[in-house]
């Protein structure tokens, strides 16, 4: 891979467009004034030796023919070199690259060669990834409820309400995977439309809580999906400053938010930990900023990064808690996109003990400007 300046130009940003000593309009008009040159300085030589001027014209022809073959070698070469990369990643090899090591607009075009190459890589690697997880992912419910429906068909077990009930369980599991999927890909194409609105956060945020209480109650011993935890043993506190507190956004998409982040800290908590929703006031009216902490092993560092990918579960040893399957891995991916809609911002933040998500929410963006 190259190690120019594409390859350390992130993506999004344009092309190197600064001063060009050696652009192609350089090099043509210095073709130009070379020839005209040459066949000047000819021109007098053969008035002065009194050289035959077909002899001089021949002479005149050969001289800027040369050079102009030079200068289109040096130009047409860069041209094949990256027509024979665009037609390898045509045909779905990502690995090679133009060099870019010129100064002019085909320096450029290289570069832009290569940063698309890069990005298209990055794809393809996730695309891969992504048919291999949710390949996962189904196959685990899918071949309980075979296991399950196997046993009652071969008369090895009865099919009694606790048996159906397993079953009942994987299904439901199965379909909560689904819908996850369903509402990213929702995300990913922008077909989730904003209902903004003016609400007050207290209440919003402790309706959401008890929620995900009474979730946790109805599913017990259930295996999780992305927004519905199924531990009973964690604590959750809600510390809301002002109580009369106001947010401008889409309760709707908040709530898939704080819904996933609350899960997410209860699979990682310990045994009887707990879990607090901060709310307070953010930079411009009416917006806000939300945290969630737990009291689990927390992120590394080096892994901050990766905490909203896809299908990451995080690289603790044992980072779920008692009682927790781990999820889909697709929660805060979720919470993410859904922030993203808002203009806001998700991340990991310090914290001296366990994970604390920060969250900001802008608000009105007219009052803002």
């Amino acid at each position: 891979m190259s190690d120019g300046p594409a390859a350390r130009r992130g993506p999004g940003e344009e092309p190197w467009v600064g001063v060009r000593p050696f652009s192609i309009k350089t090099k043509l008009g210095a073709l130009v004034v070379i020839a005209v040159l040459i066949t000047t300085g000819l021109s007098v030589i053969a008035v002065r030796t009194q050289t035959e001027l077909r002899f001089i014209t021949v002479f005149s022809m050969i001289a800027t023919l040369l050079i102009t073959q030079f200068v289109a070698h040096s130009l047409t070469a860069p041209l094949d070199e990256m027509n024979a990369v665009a037609r390898s990643i045509s045909q779905g090899d990502y690995t090679r690259r133009a060099r870019d090591n010129r100064r002019d607009e085909l320096g450029d075009l290289a570069e832009t060669i290569n940063l698309m190459a890069d990005e298209l890589e990055a794809q393809d690697q996730q695309r891969k990834e992504l048919v291999a997880n949710v390949s996962h992912e189904l196959r685990t419910p899918i071949a309980g409820l075979r296991a399950v429906l196997e046993n009652v068909v071969d008369g090895i077990a009865e099919a009694d309400p606790e048996t159906m009930r397993t079953a009942l369980k994987q299904t439901e599991r199965l379909g909560r995977l689904v819908e996850t999927l369903l509402d990213l890909s929702r995300l990913d194409n922008g077909v989730v439309p904003l209902r903004m609105r003016r609400f007050e956060v207290w209440p919003y945020l402790s309706g959401v809580l008890k929620e995900a209480n009474m979730v946790a109650s109805a599913r017990g011993g259930m295996a999780s999906g992305s927004g519905s935890h199924t531990r009973t043993d964690v604590h959750l506190h809600l510390d809301v400053s002002p109580p009369e507190l106001t947010a401008h956004a889409d309760p709707e998409r908040i709530h898939q938010v704080v819904a996933n982040l609350i899960d997410n800290a209860i699979k990682h908590s310990p045994a009887h930990g707990r879990v607090t929703v901060k709310a307070r006031r953010g930079p411009y009216p009416e917006s806000l900023e939300l945290e969630v902490l737990d009291e689990g092993p927390g992120i590394p560092k080096s892994e901050w990064h990766k905490v909203f990918e896809r299908f990451n579960r995080g690289a603790v040893r044992r980072p779920h808690g008692p009682g927790s399957d781990g999820g889909t891995g697709l929660g805060l991916a979720i919470a993410r996109w859904a922030v993203d809609l808002h203009g806001g911002r998700i991340g990991v933040a310090e914290s001296e003990r366990g994970c604390r998500i920060l969250v900001t929410l802008p608000g009105q963006p007219s009052v803002q400007s």
